[in-house]
C-alpha cells in the first residue's frame, strides 16, 4: 500500500481518481490518470508536496455506471491537507481551471479519493472567475447532514481557492500546466504502466 511519499518518484503512475459524496455514495471516476514524478515537479509544487496528474481524454464513469471521454487534456492538482483540488483544462482559447471544494485527498495503491462538496470556482482564460453550484451546496449540506467541522472547512477551502486565484499562486500558473502536459505527452508511449 502507497501513501504519501511512499511511492516511486522515478516514474509516470498510473493512477484512478474516485470522488464521493458526503454519505459514502460514488459521484465520479476519472478512471486514467498519470502521476508526474516527483523528479518532475516545480519546487514550488514539491514544497507544498503536491500531487500532479496527467490525463488526456480520459474515460469518466458517472454514479449511474454510464461513461464517457473528457474532451480535452487535463493537468489535475491536489494539495494534502487542502479542501481543495483543480483540474486544468486545456483548451482551444486556453486554459480553464475547474475547481472543487472537497475533502484532502487520499491515495491507497493505484486509487485517489476524495469527497465532493459542490462548490465550485471556474477561473477562464480571460482571467476571470465565477463560483458556482452554491444552491447545491446549500441543498446537500441539509440532505447528507455536513457537520460544522465539514462546513467550515469548506467555506475555508473556497476563500483559500479564492485567494490563490487572485494572488495567481501555484497552482494557477498557464505556463506550468503547459510543461507538465508537454513532458508528459513527449514520453507518452506503449510502456505499460509506468513511463519513465
Amino acid at each position: 500500500m502507497e501513501r504519501s511519499g511512499e511511492r516511486s518518484s522515478l516514474f509516470y503512475e498510473r493512477c484512478i481518481i474516485k470522488s464521493f459524496k458526503n454519505n459514502g455514495s460514488l459521484h465520479r471516476i476519472w478512471l486514467e490518470n498519470w502521476q508526474v514524478p516527483d523528479r518532475l515537479l516545480h519546487p514550488g509544487h514539491a514544497e507544498q508536496s503536491m500531487w500532479v496528474f496527467v490525463n488526456d481524454r480520459t474515460t469518466i464513469r458517472e454514479a449511474d455506471g454510464k461513461e464517457w471521454v473528457s474532451r480535452v487534456p487535463a493537468v489535475s492538482f491536489f494539495i494534502p491537507d487542502q479542501w481543495f483540488n483543480v483540474v486544468a483544462l486545456l483548451e482551444d482559447k486556453g486554459i480553464r481551471y475547474y475547481c472543487n471544494v472537497s475533502s484532502p485527498p487520499c491515495r491507497y495503491d493505484d486509487v485517489l479519493t476524495y469527497i465532493d462538496y459542490d462548490l465550485d470556482v471556474v477561473l477562464f482564460p480571460d482571467g476571470g472567475w465565477e463560483e458556482l453550484d452554491r444552491d447545491e451546496y446549500d441543498r446537500h449540506k441539509k440532505e447528507y447532514r455536513y457537520s460544522p467541522i465539514v462546513r467550515m472547512r469548506a467555506e475555508e477551502g473556497l476563500k483559500q481557492l479564492q485567494k490563490r486565484i487572485s494572488e495567481q499562486a501555484a497552482p494557477f500558473e498557464d505556463a506550468e500546466v503547459l510543461r507538465y502536459y508537454a513532458e508528459w505527452k513527449s514520453q507518452n508511449s506503449d510502456k505499460g504502466d509506468r513511463l519513465p
